[in-house]
């Protein structure tokens, strides 16, 4: 995975046309960028990010910025209240104690 400015590419080769290809992960928006070798694909994955940047400056937009960090669950109030409780029993706030599940769950 490429990272730039806080952007990450996920980058893929087409065997057919003998080209490393990939898109700005994590946005709406479409960033592409493509390259013959490893060295012209980072750049071009670079000039992308920051034309995109450019762009978005231009038309006084505020470009998205992938991942926050923070999203919403919807769950019951009893499963909230149990889980608050397990948190509190091993002597972690709520988010921490999610916050832990969740990157174990994510190395699995």
């Amino acid at each position: 995975m490429l990272e730039y400015k806080g952007y990450q590419g996920a980058v893929e080769f087409d065997y057919d046309a003998d080209i490393l290809f990939g898109e700005v992960v994590g946005l709406r928006d479409v960033v592409t960028f493509q390259g013959k070798s490893v060295e012209e694909l980072e750049q071009s994955f670079e000039d992308s990010i920051d034309e995109y940047l450019k762009f978005c400056e231009e038309l006084n937009r505020k470009p998205e910025k992938p991942f926050s960090g923070k999203f919403n669950v919807r769950i019951s109030p009893d499963l909230h209240r149990s889980l608050t409780i397990r948190a509190r029993r091993e002597n972690r706030s709520l988010n921490q104690w999610v916050n832990e599940i969740l990157e174990r769950a994510a190395r699995q």
